[in-house]
């Protein structure tokens, strides 16, 4: 694991209609991954984890927020550029308002003058700011993947350059040319997005019944525009060792298959285009205890072998531990604590994270017998009527979701 930030969620809100109202399933949600980190995301089931990741993947677009990866955004939502506007709006009416009655009752002509002028322009500042930033995050939305593929083509072109520096032979020159247009064929297809892939949680409903394992892992290769057959068998077998399978269940379907070889497949599908970033969204819940070790563990020997990073959405906390670097707790479609995995088990500060630890359970029957569970009411917990929460730095890489009282207390509680 480096420092190098390979993806940055900002200010992630994701709002679903819910007849006249809406359910804010991920409101205001900030984090950053570690290039080869595991990054858990954990909470109790409806808390906004799925959302969170299917909106990095872009299953949906996004309310309000940005998406980094690779320090390009990838997703963009307007809404709260939008919201400053018509807040902006409002003020200016209130504002021409009071100006309407402080003329009706004699002020100064030449003070309301300025002061109209001043409430005028203000209104056109934000105006322009905040659409300027409309029509940007539109931009970045729309032209992501032809920033990608330019970058890709540009790799394969100095790539390409290189070795034909180094070749003398005619015949070997030819070669690398034929090599070089079909390299850039597909690069020119290539997609910001299959750089990022998602393991889903249930390994029946993710796989299509009517296509055989073959069709399903080498889907991805086939869209992205390849088309060597003898390229494709090969990295399906290679894919299929990896996960632990054999080359003869290429021509299979997925009803033949039990629970963990489904998942498997599902994960061989996912690195078939050398990703750099896997959502695993679950990938265990569905799956027995003695196969969910060896799919964690199957995770694992792939993340070093591969290079890969990991943003791993699970409940639980005990698997989460074990697996993941870092874990971020949500809880309403808020993520209320963050901090590396063994800080965060010895020293939980949130009382909903402290509520999730209480129920972890342990094979030890004299412990079960005196364990309390720590009940979560979050009126009874917290007081935001006046000061409002925030995400603070309590220790170094380890945040809280709290007010600047509760801060206090947290930080004197570490100390």
């Amino acid at each position: 694991m480096t420092d190098d930030i390979i993806l940055k969620v900002d200010h992630l809100c994701q709002y679903f209609k819910m007849g006249t109202g809406e359910l804010k399933a991920v409101d205001d949600v900030s984090f950053d991954i570690k290039r080869g980190e595991v990054f858990g995301l954990v909470g109790e089931s409806g808390c906004g984890k799925t959302t969170t990741g299917r909106s990095i993947i872009r299953l949906y677009d996004i309310t309000g927020g940005s998406i980094y990866f690779e320090g390009q955004r990838i997703c963009a939502g307007t809404r709260t550029y939008k919201d400053t506007i018509r807040a902006a709006k409002a003020a200016y009416r209130a504002e021409k308002k009071e100006i309407a009655a402080m003329r009706k009752e004699g002020a100064d002509e030449e003070e309301l003058a300025a002061r109209t002028k001043a409430v005028d322009e203000e209104l056109h500042r934000v105006m322009a700011e905040q659409s300027a930033n409309i029509r940007s995050a539109i931009d970045d939305h729309k032209n992501c993947n032809k920033k990608f593929a330019k970058a890709q083509m540009d790799k394969v072109r100095e790539t390409y350059a290189e070795k034909r520096a180094a070749e003398s032979d005619p015949e070997a020159l030819a070669a690398l040319e034929k090599e070089e247009k079909e390299a850039l064929r597909l690069a020119s297809k290539d997609r910001i997005m299959n750089k990022i892939q998602m393991i889903f949680q249930d390994p029946i409903a993710s796989l299509d019944p009517r296509m055989t394992v073959r069709e399903i892992i080498s889907e991805g290769l086939v869209i992205r525009g390849v088309k060597d057959k003898n390229y494709i068998e090969e990295q399906v077998n290679r894919m299929l060792d990896l996960v632990g399978l054999v080359p003869d269940h290429a021509n299979r379907y997925p009803h033949e298959f039990s629970g963990g070889q489904r998942q498997r497949i599902g994960i061989a599908r996912s690195i078939i285009l050398n990703p750099e970033f896997i959502i695993a969204d679950e990938p265990i819940s569905a799956l027995d205890v003695s196969i969910q070790a060896q799919v964690i563990n199957l995770l694992n020997d792939l993340r070093h072998e591969l290079g890969l990073t990991i943003l791993f959405i699970a409940h639980d906390l005990s698997v989460v531990k074990y697996f993941s670097d870092r874990i971020g707790v949500m809880y309403f479609g808020k993520l209320v604590e963050l901090a590396p995995s063994d800080e965060l088990f010895a020293h939980p500060l949130h009382p909903y994270t402290r509520s999730l630890l209480s129920a972890i359970p342990l094979p030890d029957p004299i412990y079960e017998r005196g364990r309390t569970r720590i009940v979560y009411n979050p009126i009874a917990e917290h007081d935001y009527s006046v000061d409002r929460p925030t995400m603070r730095e309590v220790s170094e890489g380890h945040f809280v979701y709290c007010n600047e009282a509760e801060f206090e207390r947290y930080t004197a509680e570490l100390s």
